[in-house]
Parts: C-alpha cells; structure tokens; sequence
C-alpha cells in the first residue's frame, strides 16, 4: 500500500481518521539513530506504528521498532508529542490519516537487525548525515528535537 505525506498543504485530501502512534529514536554505542527506508514511501524514518488496543504508547513503541527491526528495545525517555493538525498521511486505501505521534528514546536490549516488510533498508545513521537523506519534514523535526534534547537537556518538545 502507497502512502503520502502532506504538510501544511492546502492540496491534502480531508483526513477519515485519527490514530495514536509511537515511535523511537534508537541509538547504538556510536551516537548513531536506527532509521528505516520506509516501503510504502521510500523515506526514511524512525520506527514506530500504530498503538493496539493492547498496547501503552511505551509498548507500542518497544512493539513496532521489534516488528520493523528485529531489535529488542527498552524505552528512555520521551522526545515530544507530535499532534499537528497540518500532518496528514493518505493511503492508497482510502485511509487519510491524522497522526497523534508520540516519540521516545530507546536502547537496545536484544535481538538482530533484520528489515522487515515494511523496509527496504535499516542503518544506524550519524547525525551529520542526516541531512542527505531523503526524508519528510515530520521526522526532521523529531531528530531535530532529540538531538537538541541530547545536547542541551531541553524539555520535551510538546506540539
């Protein structure tokens, strides 16, 4: 299924639903992030999901970076919350979403790389790098606020 991402676009489609995700900013020994070159868009991105009726948004987050990685991850801290209403993500299905994200940080405790069906492609990326990637503003913004986090020990980002 094909996804698209809008922002402040006055060309996105209305969204049909909202949903509540979780997602993680995992970081090896080196300082490097987990990104995944998303299928369904070609982007790159950190994990992270929609949460499950079964789920906390810790455990989602833990869930979906086992379910797109293969790795076993222990929640941090907390990133921010990301519920701007300019966000919308369209699915070739039908589904245009409104996305209410929230992004922690995470360790790894286990387990093995291993793309999912979801990617194409998982690396740890250093920061400088990330400007090279091919990626949607949304995840700019979260790797943006975790490494001013990191570096500066600011709050939250809360938007």
């Amino acid at each position: 299924m094909a996804r698209t991402e809008y922002f402040d676009d006055p060309e996105a489609p209305e969204p049909n639903s909202l949903v509540v995700a979780a997602s993680a900013v995992v970081t090896n020994t080196g300082g490097e992030v987990l990104l995944q070159r998303r299928r369904d868009s070609g982007l790159w991105a950190l994990p992270g999901g929609g949460m499950e009726m079964t789920d906390s948004l810790p455990g989602a987050a833990v869930r979906e970076v086992k379910e797109e990685t293969g790795l076993d991850v222990e929640i941090t801290g907390l990133v921010g919350t990301y519920t701007d209403p300019r966000h919308v993500i369209a699915y070739s299905d039908g589904e245009v979403r409104r996305q209410f994200n929230i992004c922690f940080t995470a360790r790894i405790t286990g387990g093995s790389l291993a793309i999912s069906d979801e990617s194409t492609d998982l690396r740890f990326v250093s920061p400088a790098e990330f400007d090279a990637l091919p990626m949607h503003h949304t995840q700019r913004l979260r790797l943006a606020h975790y490494l001013r986090h990191r570096e500066h020990y600011a709050p939250p980002y809360l938007g």
